[in-house]
């Protein structure tokens, strides 16, 4: 670390990188949030207009605006578009390149993990992906010989905050300075809409090379707008809620299967009659309810959860206000050996260092690096120093350092009784994304609730870290790890980044990592969450296949799956046991085509039959069973709000209804008769779609397909 140089101009900051790097730039940007959109912009455009220059780019998660792919769409869109993201947001360049399959010959992009489906169809984004693990980013980026790094950051005075993105940043330079690597041009893009985040990711001005602040132009932060959770998402909400032990470790994903988990625990642990009415409604299977009884329970939080997490999104904001996010771990094995053995508590009582003198947290001697351990875990007050063969306290109390000695160890718990612990995190992350109610709540966090929300390097969160194995065992404890796959097969193995035919849907991010975590930790759990079918334009299909031509997460590290129809735990089982119980949270309507195919691989016998509560797994059997928690408002739309307003909300499912209508011939006699037979005018809707007076054919016939749709679906 050096001289930072301070700049004030996107320009004048790519001169100097390119300045650096040399002909050849090799970036590297933060995944999601942290990207600087107009430094990169100006950087890609420059080197795209001298074909004399190159640029590869190493990233993740380059996010882009939703695009329209009809009239329809660009008329709902684009006003929705304008309102939350501002009409002058600005887009990265490269992902439109990329989706159009139009990069510069001279420019290449390299991601680990892409904007869920936005790349299906590009063959520069398909051939450039680079499949990794989110822990293994590092390791590679070093090795590609990275000259530069971009990120935005937040500021106070001499201090950095890498805030939404300290995930992979300080894991390369580390990487580059033990392979005697040069190190990289540092560049960071001061932003005061990110929030100033603890943990690792508070750093010195000094880490970076370059500070760009242009303050006239900040970037506005990309929000993913809420989502709506429909009945099957609440019912495996529902299922998987029942796994989280009170006094645990969650880590959760995003979408709208994670917000339902979400809005389960809140359900658990503020409306427990409710809840426990729902899961009743659910619950045919007894496997689930005995793998809810091994793994979690039903009650409210008592000790509460601790975050661990490389995503930070919404869910942990809305649990940490409800009061279940609140077991605090901390940097010291002893000490959090003595909390969970409930020996002491987060304030310190009379007889306390007796007590962890006992199991012995507290030294024998305190010498200068022990005191310095006490202040920093909260035991002794901060202006404590060693003196001698004493330990001396900034208002002159003194006691002895030999704590064999019953009346210094007495002294020492006088002064311990009453003082609070200090460092405890309820919250370790590592990257931030979500909408914009988090980004200012992340903002408003001051005292404990923004020293417990640790941000740091994704190999402290996704793995257990080299030298610290003992102390991350015991901070996970009774660790349950969520997250959500396309695909499962009958056997155990899941799809969840990529098509059958090696398409990247999106990634493997930190998905294998957590998985292999759960079977390194003795009481910790993998639950994958999935719906049990989808739509295609050839109709429905089960996501519960006996194979399939792609592999996220091998069969060997099977543990939970969980559907809209139950609990699946298949760690330890035999492989017609696994077969057994994913048929039963299979739909039904495709549960004998999945038992020949078990029978003809000679995993069931051949007299097996189907119990009769398996076809009882419908869509509309769900329904049922969550109608009576639906009218009771227990399971609500939008448990956490919406960024679309009521007209927005009535027409994106007709638009939905529409498009699946139109797209197959099967459901045109539905659309037909929908437009031959009238019933309502919906003219705010019209309206807010630009069709309420329609000028030509073509917006005639575009309010009639939408009044249609509006009559089917209100």
């Amino acid at each position: 670390m050096g001289e930072t140089i301070e700049l004030n101009q996107t320009a004048t900051c790519v001169e100097h990188i390119l300045a650096h790097t040399g002909a050849a730039v090799i970036l590297a940007a933060p995944l999601g949030l942290g990207k600087p959109n107009a430094l990169i912009n100006a950087l890609y455009r420059r080197i795209a207009a001298d074909a004399d220059l190159t640029l590869t780019m190493h990233t993740a998660l380059s996010l882009a605006l939703p695009s329209a792919a009809g009239d329809l769409q660009q008329r709902f869109l684009r006003p929705f578009l304008d309102r939350h993201f501002g009409a002058d947001y600005e887009s990265l360049d490269h992902v439109a390149a990329m989706r159009a399959d139009r990069l510069p010959a001279n420019i290449r992009v390299h991601e680990f993990y892409l904007q869920s489906g936005a790349m299906l169809h590009s063959a520069c984004a398909q051939q450039d992906y680079t499949s990794l693990n989110y822990t293994q980013v590092a390791r590679r980026l070093a090795e590609a010989g990275i000259n530069v790094v971009v990120q935005l950051v937040a500021r106070r005075g001499d201090r950095i905050s890498l805030s939404c993105n300290p995930d992979v940043t300080l894991d390369l330079l580390d990487r580059i300075h033990e392979a005697g690597g040069r190190r990289p041009l540092l560049v960071g893009v001061v932003n005061d809409q990110l929030p100033f985040l603890g943990g690792d990711a508070d750093v010195p001005v000094q880490l970076f090379d370059v500070l760009v602040d242009d303050a006239g132009k900040p970037q506005r932060l990309f929000a993913i707008p809420r989502e709506d959770v429909d009945e099957v998402e609440h019912a495996i909400g529902l299922h998987a809620s029942t796994l989280v032990r009170d006094g645990g470790t969650l880590q959760i994903g995003i979408g709208a299967l994670s917000d339902a988990l979400v809005h389960a625990l809140l359900l658990r642990h503020r409306r427990s009659g409710e809840y426990a009415a729902a899961i009743a409604s659910l619950n045919e299977d007894a496997a689930a309810s005995a793998a809810s009884a091994a793994c979690g329970g039903l009650d409210p939080f008592v000790v509460g959860l601790n975050g661990s997490s490389e995503m930070v999104m919404d869910g942990f904001m809305h649990l940490r206000d409800a009061g279940i996010l609140v077991r605090c771990v901390y940097e010291d094995a002893p000490l959090q050996q003595a909390i969970d053995a409930s020996l002491i508590a987060s304030t310190l009582r009379p007889g306390d260092a007796q007590r962890l003198f006992a199991v012995h947290m507290l030294p024998r001697r305190v010498d200068a690096a022990e005191c310095a351990r006490l202040v920093r875990l909260g035991l002794l007050p901060t202006d404590t120093r060693c003196d001698g063969d004493e330990v001396a306290l900034g208002d002159g109390r003194r006691f002895g350092s030999d704590l064999d000695d019953a009346d210094n160890l007495a002294k020492l718990d006088v002064i311990m009784s009453g003082r609070a612990l200090r460092g405890g995190t309820w919250l370790q992350g590592g990257f931030v994304l979500g909408s914009t109610r988090l980004y200012e709540w992340l903002h408003a966090l001051a005292g404990e609730d923004h020293a417990g929300l640790s941000m740091q390097r994704i190999s402290s969160i996704n793995e257990l870290t080299r030298g610290a194995e003992a102390l991350g065992r015991i901070q996970r404890r009774d660790a349950r790890f969520f997250n959500t796959c396309m695909i499962a097969t009958a056997l155990g193995a899941a799809a969840s980044d990529a098509l059958a035919d090696g398409r990247l849907v999106s990634g493997v991010g930190g998905q294998y990592n957590f998985v292999a975590l759960s079977h390194a930790l003795d009481d910790a759990r993998s639950i994958l969450m999935l719906r049990a079918t989808r739509n295609e334009n050839s109709g429905v299909v089960s996501n519960i296949r006996w194979n399939y031509g792609h592999t996220t997460i091998p069969r060997h590290l099977r543990d939970i799956f969980v559907t809209e129809y139950g609990i699946a735990d298949l760690r330890g089982r035999t492989d017609q046991e696994c077969v057994i119980a994913m048929l039963s949270i299979a739909d039904g309507r495709f549960v004998d085509d999945l038992v020949t195919a078990a029978q003809q691989a000679k995993k069931l016998p051949g007299d097996f039959q189907v119990p009769q509560r398996w076809r009882r797994n419908t869509p509309d059997g769900v329904r049922q069973r969550l109608a009576e928690a639906k009218r009771a408002g227990s399971l609500p739309d939008y448990p956490f709000g919406s960024d679309f307003d009521a007209i927005e909300r009535r027409l994106m499912p007709a638009l939905l209804w529409l498009r699946a209508h139109s797209s197959h011939p099967a459901g045109w006699p539905a659309l037909a008769w929908a437009i031959l037979t009238p019933r309502g005018t919906h003219a705010d809707a019209l309206a807010r779609m630009g069709l309420a007076a329609p000028r030509g054919w073509r917006e005639s016939l575009l309010s009639r397909l939408l009044r249609a749709a509006l009559d089917a679906t209100s």
